[in-house]
């Protein structure tokens, strides 16, 4: 994978220090630093100690990742939202498993990408699921499509710098149209539910009201952290669970499973450094 990037400053920088400051991770800065890379400036390999001067162009060069062997290939479709050489967006359907596990061993996103590239000639066979989603939540999901993209985008991850908005319809109706729940969740052994504990990482979500129909709220829900079930802990514990979620309370009445759909996702693209924002509309209250 080769990637080029000019550089807009206006004093010599170090190639470290450069990339860094667009996101890439100081592990695989050190595995291009020992030999499975090379740098280039001017289109001439340098020593990743050397300084580029402003407006020149800086060539990462990374070897590709081979496929896991241990992941099956999946001849299920991917429905892509948007493709360029670092990434693919797709709209995941609800029922469809993020990655493999015990339960689930194919079919899954993952086995589907890895296919994909495959299928695509890509020297890169590993992609890197940079978000992902319950298995009966669908929406819109990021895919690395090799392991430099995944090290440039972590930044983001991990500051939560990255816009990811949801789709929710929820029992009962509001008094206020905006409201923010910032309560802990904690995992509990041997349980499948996530709980509000004091001893539990922090966890923030942000909703508005945006529809009301008798019994039921729709509601856009932004995450401000990315905990497990955060969205469907959250809602629950004001007294507001998810039409269809029975690990929480929901109404399964009419749906059997979790009522929510990631319907927004942007980011800054760290080749291009150009913001990338996508996302789908869920007017109504979707069947099963």
């Amino acid at each position: 994978m080769e990637n080029t990037w000019q550089y807009q400053g206006t004093e010599p920088i170090k190639i470290k220090k450069y990339l860094q400051s667009l996101g890439m991770g100081h592990h695989l800065f050190n595995d291009l630093k020992n030999g499975q890379g090379e740098f280039l400036v001017d289109h001439r390999k340098v020593r990743p100690t050397t300084k580029i001067l402003p407006n020149q162009p800086l060539t990462v060069i990374a070897q590709p990742e081979m496929r896991d062997l241990s992941v099956k290939l999946s001849d299920e479709p991917l429905k892509i939202v948007y493709e360029d050489a670092n990434w693919l967006v797709i709209d995941k359907p609800a029922g469809v498993t993020s990655i493999p596990g015990p339960s689930v061993d194919n079919g899954t996103v993952l086995n589907r990408a890895v296919k994909y590239l495959i299928a695509q000639g890509s020297d890169d066979q590993r992609p890197h699921l940079i978000t992902r989603l319950d298995r009966y939540t669908g929406g819109l999901l990021l895919i690395a499509k090799h392991h430099v993209a995944s090290s440039m985008i972590s930044q983001q991850v991990q500051q939560h710098q990255m816009l990811k908005e949801y789709t929710a319809f929820v029992s009962g109706t509001f008094k206020e149209k905006h409201g923010v729940i910032n309560k802990p969740i904690a995992r509990r052994e041997g349980q499948p539910q996530r709980v509000i504990a004091e001893d539990g990482q922090q966890a923030i979500t942000e909703y508005w009201v945006e529809e009301e129909q008798a019994g039921w709220t729709k509601l856009r829900v932004q995450l401000h952290t990315g905990r497990t079930h955060q969205i469907r802990v959250h809602l629950a514990s004001i007294g507001h669970p998810l039409i269809g979620d029975h690990l929480y309370g929901g109404d399964t009445s009419e749906r059997q499973h979790q009522a929510l759909w990631a319907t927004k996702l942007s980011f800054k693209d760290p080749f291009t450094l150009k913001q990338l924002t996508f996302s789908r509309e869920i007017s109504s209250l979707p069947e099963n």
